[in-house]
């Protein structure tokens, strides 16, 4: 069997290792697109080596541009990638602009698709992402569904019949890396070391940065917290705050560059709590059981919201009161599944190969 990855961005490489290594394990022929769509190292390399993730066989190079421009240019390249590999599946990952090109590229030439990361909706349209998932979901010939509620949004679109439970690959990835960095945790910067507790923010959707009032509104709310903020600055936040001369040194908040998944993982983990518009860090630090703040009006994983792990603030009038509150005493339980979720992807893939 032949399986061809496609993937672009950060979310997708962490969700890439587990599934890799699963394939390595079931003798599988696994090939590996890398679009480009984050090629900014600290975003892409990086996690390929901290994860033992095998090298990319094809990379695009695609870089940087609007969402139309970024896209059109990534279905132009696959074609012929595509069709030179002719994979019995296509797999691709979640819900950026490689997702849904991938997809597309795919159905075209006629050739298996299966999404990981199926079902997800935040029902917010202004969203690009939102407009990816459900794209990719109806394109695809397979949908890996995380959670049952990514279940039930599928079967209510009428996919059920294409769709698998197989888990979130995150967790298994994720549990694999705390266990690491709980051994031998990852160094912080020195004022957020020297503080003895710090808060983990990351900021990078658009609707948080493209506004100049609201970016600078959320700026000051970090500013103004408690505790040393560890503001893990992603080249969009960076360039649009540098765009609108606000500075993310100021108050509270310890600027730095994106982490690499280990690093961040210990960061989280050693954390009083998050604050956050990534969909993959609200889960991370459930996951780790760290108390998140998410600066959206909705989210796509709607388990973390049970007990008071997250909180939804888009107004920002909770963050200083909830940022650093206690972690909850509420169970989790594994709405994302036991850490064998690749395993289980592999086995789905292998099952529904079609004939040719």
């Amino acid at each position: 069997m032949r399986i061809l990855s496609i993937v672009g961005a950060r979310p997708q490489f962490v969700k890439l290792a587990p599934v890799a290594d699963a394939f390595a394990t079931a003798g599988v022929e696994h090939l590996i697109v890398h679009t480009g769509q984050h090629y900014d190292s600290r975003m892409s390399d990086v996690f390929f080596a901290e994860l033992a993730i095998p090298e990319p066989d094809v990379h695009l190079g695609v870089g940087s541009g609007s969402h139309g421009v970024q896209t059109g240019a990534m279905l132009s390249a696959l074609d012929g990638v595509l069709d030179e590999h002719r994979p019995d599946w296509v797999l691709v990952y979640g819900d950026t602009n490689s997702t849904v090109a991938g997809a597309l590229a795919a159905v075209k030439l006629h050739l298996p698709v299966a999404h990981l990361e199926a079902g997800l909706r935040s029902f917010n349209r202004r969203m690009p992402e939102e407009h990816n998932r459900v794209l990719t979901d109806h394109a695809a010939d397979l949908l890996l569904a995380p959670t049952q509620v990514a279940v039930g949004h599928l079967a209510a679109e009428g996919l059920a019949a294409r769709t698998v439970l197989v888990g979130d690959v995150m967790t298994d990835v994720c549990f694999r890396v705390r266990d690491a960095v709980l051994a031998r945790p990852h160094p912080l910067p020195a004022a957020v070391e020297q503080a003895g507790a710090h808060l983990v923010a990351t900021i990078h959707r658009a609707d948080n940065t493209d506004d100049p009032d609201r970016l600078a509104a959320i700026v000051a709310a970090l500013a103004d917290l408690p505790l040393p903020v560890l503001l893990l600055a992603h080249p969009r936040l960076a360039a649009r705050a540098a765009e609108f001369g606000i500075s993310l040194q100021t108050g509270s908040i310890v600027p730095a560059p994106p982490l690499p998944y280990p690093a961040m993982v210990s960061a989280v983990v050693r954390s009083r709590g998050v604050v956050t518009d990534s969909g993959g860090l609200q889960k991370e630090a459930y996951l780790l059981g760290v108390p998140c703040t998410t600066l959206r009006t909705e989210t796509e994983w709607v388990e973390t919201l049970k007990g008071g792990w997250n909180v939804l603030d888009p107004e920002l009038t909770q963050v200083r009161s909830v940022a650093a509150r206690p972690a909850p005493t509420t169970d989790r339980g594994s709405p994302y599944g036991d850490g064998r979720s690749a395993h289980r992807v592999a086995e789905t893939l292998a099952a529904g190969l079609a004939p040719r």
